[in-house]
C-alpha cells in the first residue's frame, strides 16, 4: 500500500491556509520519523548565532539536513511544532516568514509554543517534525 497525505482546513475551523498551514493533516499507513527538536547548533560544533533570525536559518538547515537524511521533502513532513523563547508578534513573523520559504507551499500542521526556556540559554528557536517516510 501506497502511504498519502491529505491536508484539510474545514470550513468549520478558520482558515490555516490563508497563513501557509493545515488545521488537519491525514497520512495513510506508512513509516513515520519522528525528527527530535533541531536548535540553532552546527554539525561542526562552532558558536549559536546570537539574533533569531540567523538562529532561524541554522535551524532551517537542520531541518533540511534531517529530511535529506530520510529521503524526504517538505512536502512529507506532517506537523511541526515550533518552540520559541520569546513569542511576540514580530518574532513568531520573523520565524513564519523564513519556514514558510522552506515549505515552498507544504502545508503540514502547525503548533507554536512560547516557552520560559531550552536546552542552553543562548537558543531563542526549536523546531521538531513529524514526517512521513517515503516509500
Amino acid at each position: 500500500m501506497s502511504a498519502s497525505i491529505e491536508r484539510l482546513n474545514p470550513p468549520a475551523l478558520p482558515d490555516a491556509g490563508k497563513i501557509g498551514y493545515s488545521q488537519i493533516t491525514v497520512s495513510t499507513p506508512g513509516r513515520i520519523a519522528f525528527v527530535s527538536g533541531q536548535v540553532a547548533w552546527l554539525a561542526d560544533g562552532s558558536g549559536t548565532p546570537q539574533a533569531l533570525a540567523e538562529q532561524t536559518a541554522v535551524v532551517i538547515g537542520n531541518l533540511k539536513a534531517a529530511l535529506a537524511a530520510i529521503q524526504a521533502t517538505q512536502r512529507d513532513i506532517l506537523q511541526m511544532r515550533i518552540y520559541l523563547t520569546e513569542l511576540t508578534p514580530e518574532n513568531q513573523e520573523l520565524v513564519m516568514e523564513q519556514l514558510l520559504g522552506f515549505l515552498d507551499g507544504a502545508m503540514p500542521s502547525v503548533t507554536g509554543l512560547g516557552v520560559v526556556a531550552l536546552a542552553a540559554p543562548d537558543l531563542k528557536l526549536e523546531i521538531e517534525m513529524t514526517v512521513q517516510v517515503p516509500d
